[in-house]
Order: C-alpha cells, then structure tokens, then sequence
C-alpha cells in the first residue's frame, strides 16, 4: 500500500536547523512531483516547497527562500527538507505530498506530518 513516512521533527531553538526526510513506498516515486506543506495552530494549510518528478526543479515559498533547501533521492524514494535559520513563525505540522499528474488529472498521496516547534 501507498505510504509516506515523515521523520525529523522535533524542538529546535531560534536560529537552529533541521532536516526532515519524508520515506515512500507503495507507488512509483521517480514519477512523482513531491512537496512540503505546513500547518500551523488556527492557519491553513500552506505549500512549502516542491520538487518536480523529471528535472528535479525546485520551488519554495517566499516565507522560506534562501533559508530551506528540498532535495529528492529517487534512490532511496525520499525527500528532504533541509531548514535553517528556524524562526518560531516555522512552527507547524510539516506534510509530504506526492502527485502524480497527467493533463488536467492528478492523484495526491499525503504523509501523516511531523511536528516542528521552533522556541527558545
């Protein structure tokens, strides 16, 4: 069966790093653009960054350029997301997503989340 397992979360300082990692299986990931996805207590839902299935492309959002860096091994069907320069605005559930899509059709996979809380 499809799963996404999110890893690497946890209590991190100001200023701190960490690195999530996001392990697939049940679907063939080289295929797939992957994402991040954040959700912080009484926000919705916001798009992170994302990594495409072929060119390995990136994108971020504004929030998070130049201090979070998504990478992909389709060797090992994974993603990361490399964070730095945490801020508490950073505190959130971070979700994976796989999608597979082609034309107007599109099929999501989502993690479970990892929570992230940056304080001093």
């Amino acid at each position: 069966q499809v799963q996404l397992v999110e890893s690497g979360g946890g209590l991190v300082q100001p200023g701190g790093s960490l690195r999530l990692s996001c392990a697939a299986s049940g679907f063939m990931f080289s295929r797939y653009a992957m994402s991040w996805y954040r959700q912080a207590p009484g926000k919705e839902r916001e798009l992170v960054a994302t990594v495409t299935s072929a060119a390995g492309s990136t994108n971020y959002a504004d929030s998070v350029k130049g201090r979070f860096t998504m990478s992909r091994d389709n060797g090992k069907n994974t993603v990361y997301l490399q964070m730095n320069s945490l801020k508490s605005e950073d505190t959130a559930v971070y979700y994976c997503k796989a999608r597979y899509q082609r034309g107007s059709s599109y099929l999501d996979y989502w993690g479970q989340g990892t929570q992230v809380t940056v304080s001093s």
